[in-house]
């Protein structure tokens, strides 16, 4: 019994040591334990920091748009009510300009054709030569005119020496008639021969008037004071009477004459301003040879009628040429200055409006609201119009409208002022 007293003692003693080497492990895991609160508080900073770059990029992105919003709805406040520019019509220009091209003609104008036919014998003339009225131009040779002349001649001598007998017989027989020495019915038939020798003579002076007449065609001359533009006549060429074809090549004229001293300009009007040329009108002439300078004419005559093809009016216009700077045939500018006596109102073509009922323009009322009226429109200045009807003088019309407004819109007025006139 005392022999088991110290193994019980060893036991203890063994678990005593047993029992502090178990407790070596545990005393250390005591200062393990504590640093457990700090690593719970990193995450919790990384997720307060993520927070916080979250919301900086929810209020970055967020700002801008509710700016954009606020600065549309300014927008759209400030677009509600158009905002537009008027102009207050003013009157139109009493006189109009109208240039049309105008064809160059002469005053006069002629082909000089043979009344006779014979062989030229002689020229005068040339191209470009001014001649005067009755002046000789050519000289014709025409020997068979001449001898039926003379045998025109010969024959009114027979029938001057037949009337005459015949008459003296129809005289004795009126005498012999009163004395009953001759009967009624022999008396008339000497008078009826005495007349009809008359007739014959006539007949004959006539022929020879004629033939003297044609001789008298021998010589070519001019109808008028002019210049000669063509000769196509030759010494020895024969020539026909009634310009028929006579020369080799030629269609039997001989010369051509122009008058040019005054010339005459044919324009075609077109049928809205055909009512204000008058033989009044002022015009005048431009010509690209002669830059700036005018050349002074007047309105003659007009066909008072309008052509149904090209719904013209056709004009003629004089002008003087004495000192020949224009030419007949040429191309001129014809400048009519159209004068109205009740000048209407006038737009720039920026204020009208085209729409299917017609030509509209916008005006707006005194509560700034829009009206659309339709115009008539008159005369055309390029970039002004003239407004016939439908528009006051008080009117402020819109400038550049848009194709969207419509009538009954407000709009708020930037600006009024008159328009600058054509």
């Amino acid at each position: 019994m005392t022999a088991s007293t110290p193994p019980d003692d060893r036991d203890t003693a063994g678990q005593e040591p047993a029992a502090q080497a178990g407790s070596a492990p545990s005393t250390p895991s005591a200062p393990d334990a504590e640093p457990a609160p700090a690593a719970a508080r990193v995450p919790r900073r990384a997720i307060a920091l993520a927070a916080g770059i979250a919301a900086v990029l929810l209020v970055a992105g967020i700002v801008p748009r509710l700016d954009a919003r606020r600065a549309q709805a300014a927008q759209v406040s400030v677009q509600h009510e158009l905002i537009v520019s008027t102009l207050t019509p003013t009157r139109a220009p009493a006189t109009q300009e109208l240039l049309l091209p105008g064809s160059v003609t002469p005053w006069a104008d002629a082909a000089i054709y043979s009344r006779t036919s014979g062989y030229v014998q002689n020229w005068y003339v040339d191209i470009g030569a001014h001649v005067k009225s009755g002046q000789l131009l050519a000289q014709i040779d025409t020997p068979e005119l001449d001898a039926q002349l003379q045998q025109a001649h010969a024959d009114e001598a027979t029938a001057q020496a037949n009337y005459q007998f015949a008459d003296s017989t129809a005289q004795r027989w009126q005498t012999m008639l009163q004395t009953q020495s001759v009967s009624q019915q022999d008396t008339n038939a000497k008078t009826s021969d005495a007349a009809a020798k008359l007739a014959t003579l006539q007949a004959a002076r006539a022929n020879v008037a004629r033939l003297s007449e044609l001789v008298g065609y021998q010589k070519v001359s001019a109808p008028f004071d002019g210049v000669i533009t063509v000769r196509n006549v030759q010494v020895g060429a024969l020539v026909t009477a009634g310009g028929t074809p006579g020369l080799a090549t030629l269609p039997g004229e001989l010369f051509h004459i122009e008058q040019t001293d005054r010339l005459r300009v044919y324009a075609d009007v077109p049928q809205d301003d055909a009512s204000l040329v008058t033989p009044g009108t002022s015009v005048w002439l431009t010509t690209q040879q002669y830059p700036g300078r005018h050349f002074p004419a007047t309105v003659a005559r007009d066909s008072q009628a309008i052509d149904p093809v090209s719904r013209t009016l056709h004009v003629e216009v004089d002008v003087d040429n004495r000192d020949g700077a224009l030419m007949p045939g040429a191309y001129a500018q014809v400048h009519f200055a159209l004068a109205t006596a009740t000048p209407a109102l006038e737009l720039p073509v920026s204020t009208l409006l085209f729409r299917p009922n017609g030509v509209t323009v916008a005006v707006v009322d005194a509560q700034n609201k829009v009206q659309l009226r339709e115009v008539t429109i008159g005369r055309d200045f390029g970039t002004y119009v003239e407004i016939a009807t439908g528009l006051a003088a008080t009117d402020r019309v819109i400038n550049n409208p848009g194709d969207a407004i419509a009538n009954g819109q407000t709009v708020k007025v930037a600006a009024t002022a008159p328009a600058a006139g054509a």
